[in-house]
Parts: structure tokens; C-alpha cells; sequence
């Protein structure tokens, strides 16, 4: 999904930068399916809503997706007085089943501090953090799942900014049924986390099967916490395969493409 992303990293820059292997967070971390909100709460557009995830889903027959790609660069996240999360990520699966495989990153605020890490996933498993890749707010990011043969998948996840690469060959037996670049708030010991105030980021280029995903305005979704809305996603770029994600219920403008 990526020309090089352009994302704006606002509030937060100035805190300090902890690894998230510095201090674990409060119980294991989850990257799960789409939960969808209280439509009824949700004054906009959009074409779904949910209370964990944002950003662009496509959808198509079971076995249709055999591979995403996308590009972001982290966020810096805002201080929080109580603990927050955001993740974002590309995979596939998860948007209609219980299913999912993906990888990204995690911009989180707790105990004092902000915590980065790279990380993949494939459900029911807890996130797998990635020690190898170091990851800084401004980073640029580079990530792909892909079905290498039947059952066997590659998951991949690149800084583009230091050269570091990571990637594992994995089984995944999922539907195939959706594609996904999504700015999260994951689960923490069991509950969906209030997301953290990331600011605003950017995903372009995406791909689905090694294409351009064609993205529409319907394929986009916000997030509701608490019937409020805290994460838009923009209109799809000109190109159709990116787009700007924004904390709040204030849609940003697309990104160029």
C-alpha cells in the first residue's frame, strides 16, 4: 500500500521514546475482529462503524484475498493520564469472521511513558512483538501478508527508515474473505483499550493481491468509544489505494497521491 507514506506526526513528539520491551503493558495484547458500534451514535458517512477498529476494509468471495500490502509511518502518541493504545496494521481477514492474520505496529502511552514495537499476529494467539526492529515515531514502515502456498503464509514487516526487516513463514487457515489497513485500538487484558491520541497518520500505497485495492468512500470505517467518535478515516486518495486517518470525529483531507 505504499508510496512513501506521508504522515503527520503531531502532539507527543517531544516525550520519551521507550520500547515496549521496556515495560510490559497490563495483560496480553490482542489485535481482534472488527466489533461493530452503535450505528445509531455514528453521524457520518462512513460505511461501517466499530469500537476497536478504523481505516479501509475490502471485502470479496471466501478465498478471494491471497495478499496486502501497505506503508505507514508511526505516530507519536499524546501523554494519557490513564493508559491508551493504538496499533495500526495490514492483513487479512477479521472485518466478517473470527479470523485474522497481520502485522504492524504499536504507539501506546502507559506507566508515565510512550511505548513503540513492531509486532505480528495470527488469532487466537496473542500479539508476537518483534525485538529486532526498534521502532521510532516518524519511522516509515513497510508490511505484506501473503499466502506463500496452501496453508503456508509469509508475514513481512519492514523499517524502511533504519533497514531492518522481519519475516516468518506461518500457517493460517482463515476464509480469505477481506482485506484491511486499520488504525486499532487493541484488546489489553481482555477489553478493547481506549485508544491513545495518535494524531494524524497516513496509509498509502495499499495493495490487495498484489493491486491496487480500489478503495471507495463505503470501504471506510470510524471508530465510536463511548458514543463518541475518535478515529476518522479521509476519503479515499485519487489513485484509490490510500488515505488519511485522524484521533477524533473530524475526517481529514486525503492524502496526495
Amino acid at each position: 500500500m505504499f508510496k512513501l507514506a506521508r504522515s503527520v506526526i503531531s502532539v507527543g513528539t517531544a516525550i520519551g521514546l521507550c520500547l515496549a520491551a521496556s515495560s510490559a503493558p497490563a495483560g496480553a495484547v490482542f489485535h481482534k475482529p472488527r466489533v461493530p458500534a452503535d450505528r445509531g451514535a455514528r453521524g457520518t458517512s462512513a460505511g461501517w462503524a466499530s469500537s476497536n477498529w478504523s481505516g479501509y476494509a475490502v471485502t470479496g468471495a471466501t478465498g478471494h484475498f491471497t495478499s496486502a500490502s501497505g506503508s505507514w509511518v508511526v505516530q507519536a502518541v499524546a501523554p494519557s493520564r490513564k493508559a491508551t493504545y493504538s496499533s495500526q496494521w495490514v492483513g487479512i481477514d477479521g472485518f466478517n469472521d473470527s479470523d485474522l492474520i497481520q502485522t504492524g505496529t504499536g504507539s501506546d502511552y502507559y506507566s508515565g511513558s510512550a511505548h513503540y514495537a513492531a509486532w505480528w499476529e495470527i488469532l487466537p494467539a496473542a500479539e508476537t512483538v518483534i525485538p529486532s526492529i526498534t521502532v521510532h515515531p516518524g519511522d516509515h514502515m513497510s508490511a505484506s501478508v501473503a499466502q506463500t502456498s496452501g496453508s503456508t503464509w509469509t508475514i513481512t514487516i519492514s523499517d524502511t527508515t533504519t533497514g531492518v526487516s522481519f519475516s516468518t513463514a506461518q500457517t493460517y487457515t482463515g476464509p480469505q474473505t477481506s482485506a484491511e489497513w486499520i488504525e486499532e485500538a487493541p484488546s489489553v487484558g481482555g477489553h478493547i483499550a481506549t485508544l491513545a491520541n495518535y494524531g494524524k497518520a497516513t496509509f498509502d500505497p495499499g495493495t490487495a493481491n498484489g493491486a491496487d485495492p480500489g478503495l471507495t468512500a463505503a470501504d471506510g470505517g470510524v471508530m465510536i468509544q463511548r458514543n463518541a467518535q475518535v478515529s476518522t478515516p479521509s476519503a479515499p486518495d485519487s489513485d484509490t489505494d490510500g488515505f488519511n486517518v485522524q484521533y477524533g470525529s473530524t475526517a481529514p483531507t486525503p492524502p496526495r497521491s
